[in-house]
């Protein structure tokens, strides 16, 4: 449990400091604890390096900052970020989402590449590692409310794990990749969520199931395109799920999160078992 405690602060901290240099001691001091603890604790839960969480929460953040901001120059975005030069800016966007901060301008992505995660005080109550690894999906959450009898179309990257084992920047790639097929098929009124490290969520805005469907078939298509790294040419499949949630009952964020992964690991074995 104080493992968990250092964890959620360090994360809060992270969030509340993207603008500023944070270097692991600065979290470390923070904390009281020496810097290998929370190396070693931040590599266990979340797989990456503080650093490149850092880097990726950044990114992010940016890529936000370039949407809603058009009027707004990059150079202006990357001071506030604490980048010096534009190079060095757009050497570590590029490294996140595989293209520079003025193509990213030219064509968008309305999502949100690496969500900040969420470790919800409720989950204090919970007794597993897993139970406390998730994402934010408390705004998700809120859309479904209101939008209550609509359609949903859940996401995942098949085979990610042999993908990363070539390298995590393939990976990430990948994960870039997906996102844009949904968002692609997507309509206007639709909201793409990531809610895990290979998972995602179309929020429709219609409670037609044959319209989600078409979204899936759209998604489907594109199965087995390549993404290419590094001369590499590795195929890319999602498999794909259709769910309506009633709002009948009251869940909180954990259990609405554990619902949306437990359909996605049925279709997994319906597909594959």
């Amino acid at each position: 449990m104080e493992n968990f405690q250092l964890l959620i602060e360090a994360m809060e901290y992270i969030e509340d400091n993207l603008t500023e240099p944070i270097k692991t001691e600065n979290i470390a001091d923070k904390l009281h604890c020496s810097k290998s603890t929370i190396e070693k604790l931040f590599r266990y839960i979340n797989n990456i390096s503080i650093r490149d969480y850092i880097i990726r929460r950044r990114m992010s953040k940016v890529s936000r900052e370039i949407v809603s901001n058009p009027e707004k120059s990059l150079l202006d975005i990357a001071v506030e970020y604490g980048y010096g030069s534009n190079e060095a800016f757009s050497r570590a966007f590029c490294s996140v989402w595989q293209v520079s901060p003025s193509e990213f301008r030219k064509n968008p992505s309305k999502f949100e590449l690496f969500p900040g995660y969420r470790i919800d005080r409720e989950l204090m109550e919970e007794k597993t590692m897993d139970d406390r690894k998730k994402i934010d999906i408390s705004e998700l959450y809120d859309c479904i409310r209101e939008r209550k009898g609509c359609y949903l179309v859940l996401g995942d990257i098949k085979s990610l794990i042999p993908i990363n084992e070539i390298s995590h920047k393939a990976g990430d790639l990948a994960i870039i990749t997906a996102m844009k097929r949904m968002e692609q098929a997507a309509g206007a009124e639709d909201i793409v969520f990531r809610i895990g490290g290979d998972e995602f969520v179309i929020l429709t805005n219609s409670k037609e199931e044959n319209y989600s469907n078409s979204i899936c078939e759209e998604i489907i298509s594109h199965n087995d395109e390549p993404i290419f790294w590094e001369e590499k040419e590795i195929p890319l499949s999602l498999y794909v799920k259709v769910i309506c949630y009633e709002g009948r009952t009251a869940l909180r964020y954990s259990e609405f999160f554990t619902m949306l992964q437990n359909e996605l690991s049925e279709e997994y074995k319906r597909q594959y078992f």
